[in-house]
């Protein structure tokens, strides 16, 4: 058998899905509590404002450079043990950064030292996090047939979904009280999270996950995987922009004040949260629908979504905007997942998986850039150019999806 030949079936044993959701879980967790934070901590410490963005920006540039090699790592080596390695250094990392930020807020450091301290921790953090979602999916991929991992990618799907929710609304609400806190807090997931896989991850390398002999290591560009990561960065893309957007939309067309836009913007990614994780429940109850069916689906409703924000008028309007597209985005994470594993060797469920979580990167790096320079010209153009983007997805899905079922 060579890597290019069709993907064979695995033994059907359950994954280990509690502590895979519970990793997940805490991880999206620790990581969205610093996107909350960290415009307050720039203004209390009297930093630029871009600070905040490069600090962001590093943490999604090492996340997308690093995931397909941790991917990687886990074929070769084993799952568990990277998610122990990617757990410990992310745990190392936030807490360097908790303390640091800790003193420059008591005075203790200087603005310049915080400022080094934001960008640098933040880079480990996703360079380290970047380690947890290729390998949590190709665990799933050891464990599952072709068929169940639709419905058990949703299930991470879920528990990240929970984690955009919880963590920026348990961060906000710590950081009230205090700064430090919030980040301590937010510090002490990914060490839970490493005592959990720690103790309830089975180890061991899967049998089927070995290398055949003279088999070639994946390349970055495999075809196989062309569709499904191109699916994943228009994905990630888009709720990138939709959620850098969201307070500027807030506040210019509904012509709030800052603070309200502020509330305005938790209230739409709070619906965003609640969406994804029903229409990913509904991935998991209807496990016999193909997957590009799923991803035409999701993509119409999707697009038309974030299209209509483009005509927003009032509050009530963008919630239920910003809902009906989280509900479309839901239900196409799960499937292109599902695609990429679907489409290669046991052997290389890890590099598939970090070459799909690094297509999300390359979305969330870019998404945001794009959209603010688009927003400058029209605040109705970002939406409009995601609606059409997603409707031209669906599109070419649908034409794949006759074009299998005629073959």
């Amino acid at each position: 058998m060579d890597a290019t030949s069709p993907p064979t079936a695995v033994p059907a044993t359950p994954p280990p899905m509690r502590a895979l959701v519970f990793a997940a879980l805490t991880g999206t967790m620790a990581m969205m509590a610093f996107v909350a934070v960290v415009g307050p901590i720039v203004r209390r410490l009297a930093l630029p404002e871009w600070v905040a963005g490069l600090s962001v920006t590093a943490g999604g540039l090492l996340w997308m450079l690093l995931a397909r090699w941790w991917g990687g790592v886990g074929d070769r080596r084993g799952r568990k043990p990277v998610l122990l390695i990617g757990f410990a250094a992310f745990a190392v990392a936030y807490w360097v950064l908790a303390v640091g930020i800790d003193l420059a807020l008591h005075q203790k450091i200087g603005g310049l030292a915080a400022l080094a301290l934001l960008v640098g921790a933040r880079a480990m953090i996703g360079a380290f996090y970047a380690a947890v979602p290729p390998t949590a999916a190709a665990v799933v991929a050891d464990h599952t047939l072709p068929r169940e991992r639709p419905a058990a990618m949703a299930k991470l799907g879920s528990a990240n979904a929970m984690g955009l929710v919880l963590g920026p609304a348990a961060a906000g609400w710590l950081a009230g009280h205090d700064l430090s806190l919030a980040l301590y807090a937010a510090a002490a997931l990914p060490v839970i999270a490493l005592a959990v896989v720690w103790f309830w991850l089975p180890g061991g390398k899967p049998a089927a996950a070995k290398r055949p002999p003279g088999a070639k290591p994946m390349g970055l560009l495999d075809a196989r995987l062309r569709v499904a990561a191109l699916t994943g960065f228009a994905a990630m893309g888009s709720v990138a922009i939709a959620q850098v957007l969201v307070g500027f939309f807030a506040i210019d067309r509904l012509a709030l004040p800052v603070d309200q836009g502020a509330r305005v913007a938790g209230l739409a990614l709070t619906c965003v949260g609640c969406a994804l994780i029903v229409s990913q429940q509904c991935v998991m109850r209807f496990k016999t629908v193909p997957l590009a069916r799923w991803i035409v689906l999701g993509a119409l409703v999707a697009g038309g979504g974030f299209a209509s924000v483009a005509a927003v008028q009032s509050q009530g309007m963008l919630l239920a905007s910003y809902g009906v597209a989280a509900f479309g985005m839901g239900l196409i994470f799960p499937n292109f997942q599902a695609m990429a594993a679907n489409a290669v060797q046991p052997h290389e469920q890890g590099a598939a998986a970090g070459t799909l979580s690094a297509a999300q990167g390359l979305g969330m790096v870019l998404g945001p850039l794009v959209g603010t320079l688009l927003y400058r010209v029209s605040p109705a153009m970002p939406y409009l150019l995601v609606g059409v983007g997603l409707w031209a997805l669906a599109l070419f899905s649908f034409v794949r999806l006759r074009r299998a079922t005629t073959a």
